[in-house]
């Protein structure tokens, strides 16, 4: 891939293949200027719904309600921290509510995209959390109703903020680091025969579950692929059917890329990494949620020398970043990074990885 063409993907943060391209979301002014952006939630059975504390704290936001269909879950999340207080309510109430405009969508994927259809329909931005729901034709029915309704649809993938990716991303625009060759990441944790019991409801297994933000980093990198192979293992004694142990390899013309994931690793948290190989440097982030950078570079790049060194980064909060971009784009302050035909490739590459499409 030449520089010039790998500079194009780079400045594009949202692309499908390396030959479709989509325009970022450009939105007419849906909130008054200076006033908070009135917002409910549905669900609280999704492992990230409590990120509703970001938004309750936020001053950009008035969360106004929240809705949960399940009398049981409900009752477990009313004196949690992240939901006490709030006006609990049907959907039909929540859409119903005077000035609303955004809502974050936090049930069991399997629900993630009828809830995200019936909020676009009533004129609603939604945040929808990962992965996009299991059906990708309902996927591309719901990005339709917000292309037609010029609504923005934010993907839940926790590290598209983080301040290593977006330093990344600096040095990708910039060219620093050469072509890119070689992706590597890695997205694992431990957990219990109890815990294996939400991952394993879906056929895809742990790819599925925690290898899809790596994917969604990785298409913004090197664009859609153009083959997945995948290996697949339950590798537990747990009896289970979960696919606790997985890897996709992600092909391109002059790149590939490769996904790792299991849930048997002991502190696999800390050994979450990224890594992205040029010609020209290599860029090492580990571990992902407290971002540290080991930076290879073959020559003098802007502040940064020839040679390794590390780079030290503030301590990253999830949620917050992606709540202030969501609340810029509704208030047409910028435009929304991530285009439909993006989170399209993403999805598309989680279920080959997944094993769920070929």
């Amino acid at each position: 891939m030449n520089h010039s063409r790998r500079r194009m993907m780079a400045n594009t943060l949202s692309c499908t293949s390396l030959s479709v391209l989509s325009p970022l979301i450009s939105l007419a002014s849906t909130a008054p200027e200076n006033r908070p952006i009135r917002m409910g939630q549905i669900g609280v059975a999704h492992a990230h719904a409590s990120k509703l504390s970001v938004y309750r704290r936020s001053p950009d936001f008035e969360v106004i309600g929240i809705v949960e269909e399940d009398e049981a879950l409900r009752r477990s999340a009313t004196d949690k921290e992240p939901y006490r207080g709030l006006p609990w309510m049907t959907r039909e109430e929540l859409l119903a509510q005077p000035g609303l405009q955004a809502v974050l969508i936090e049930t069991e994927i399997r629900d993630l995209l009828r809830h995200s259809a019936a909020c676009l329909d009533a004129g609603c931005h939604v945040h929808i959390d990962k992965p996009a729901g299991t059906s990708l034709p309902e996927l591309e029915q719901v990005l339709e109703i917000a292309r037609r309704g010029n609504r923005i649809v934010q993907m839940g993938y926790m590290y598209r903020y983080n301040p290593a990716i977006r330093l990344l991303h600096e040095f990708l625009d910039a060219g620093w680091l050469g072509d890119v060759f070689e992706v590597h990441a890695v997205m694992s944790k431990q957990m219990t025969s109890a815990e294996r019991k939400v991952p394993a409801a879906y056929p895809g297994g742990m790819m599925f579950e925690l290898g899809c933000h790596l994917i969604d980093l990785v298409v913004r990198i090197l664009g859609e692929p153009q083959s997945v192979y995948v290996s697949s293992k339950h590798s537990s004694s747990i009896a289970d059917t979960l696919q606790d142990n997985m890897l996709a390899v992600l092909e391109y013309p002059t790149a590939s890329a490769t996904v790792k994931t299991s849930c048997l690793e002991v502190d696999g948290g800390n050994r979450r990494h990224l890594v992205v190989c040029g010609t020209e440097g290599t860029f090492h982030i580990e571990p992902l949620d407290n971002p540290k950078v080991r930076l290879l570079l073959d020559r003098p790049r802007g502040k940064f020398r020839k040679g390794e060194q590390t780079i030290e980064l503030p301590r990253y909060t999830r949620y917050v970043d992606d709540a202030l971009d969501m609340a810029k784009a509704i208030r047409s302050e910028k435009d929304f990074a991530y285009s439909y035909d993006h989170d399209l490739a993403v999805q598309r590459t989680v279920l080959k990885a997944s094993g769920l499409w070929m």
